[in-house]
């Protein structure tokens, strides 16, 4: 399903359900050695996607251990991003020839939990959620304001190695094109030399769920 919102010259898999022959190797074995159930499925079937979509790439299956922050750390010369939540799993990745970052995440389409609006939005953007939740009542804004700082954080972190928080970003969010702006309110991030002002990225809602993508392009690729 996330498909619909990337570019061509990226691949994805998800999956609605686990995979019940999803195998982890034995380093990711130790992450979630300890885990409950959901979280060890959750693991295993996200790490099944990235490796059927390295597998798309003509790369071979590795293990994706994560890194300081929780981040996927891809092979040599693949960048990419994995996103699960109840009912979904999916990961996204291209050649780093082409693909300099990507941020994708998922949530279910209901509201947030009493108070975590006011603690991850901004009061321009918190106005902005009242005025959608008016007009388009069927998607459950605050949310997916939620799901798309979340995805500029992924595309972030992999960029700088720097910690963003919630308030660091204001975001726009484009109901009529599926389309999402974050503008970031901190400075002192250059990438390949040039400073990091913002990211842009599509949305998606479908099947109860809300999907943000955020595919930044290598300077200089020409991509497909």
């Amino acid at each position: 399903m996330i498909k619909k919102i990337l570019p061509s010259y990226v691949v994805s898999v998800d999956t609605f359900e686990d995979f019940p022959d999803g195998k982890l190797f034995p380093g990711e074995e130790a992450v979630v050695g300890q885990a409950v159930e959901k979280r060890r499925r959750e693991f295993t079937t996200a790490r099944t996607c990235a490796r059927k979509a390295l597998r798309m790439l003509g790369k071979p299956p590795v293990a994706i251990l994560p890194g300081v922050r929780g981040e996927p750390r891809w092979p040599t010369g693949v960048t990419g991003s994995i996103t699960h939540c109840a009912g979904y799993r999916g990961a996204v990745l291209g050649e780093s020839t082409q693909v300099a970052s990507i941020g994708i995440d998922a949530e279910p389409n209901e509201p947030l939990p009493n108070g975590v609006l006011d603690a991850i939005a901004l009061p321009v953007e918190r106005e902005e959620v009242a005025r959608l939740a008016l007009a388009h009542p069927e998607v459950h804004w605050d949310r997916l304001l939620f799901s798309a700082k979340e995805a500029v954080y992924k595309a972030w972190f992999p960029l700088t190695n720097r910690w963003l928080s919630f308030e660091n970003a204001s975001v726009t969010v484009n109901p009529r094109d599926g389309s999402f702006a974050a503008r970031l309110l901190v400075g002192g991030a250059n990438v390949y030399g040039e400073p990091l002002k913002g990211f842009s990225g599509r949305w998606l809602a479908d099947r109860g769920l809300l999907l943000t993508a955020i595919v930044v392009p290598a300077p200089g690729s020409t991509p497909g």
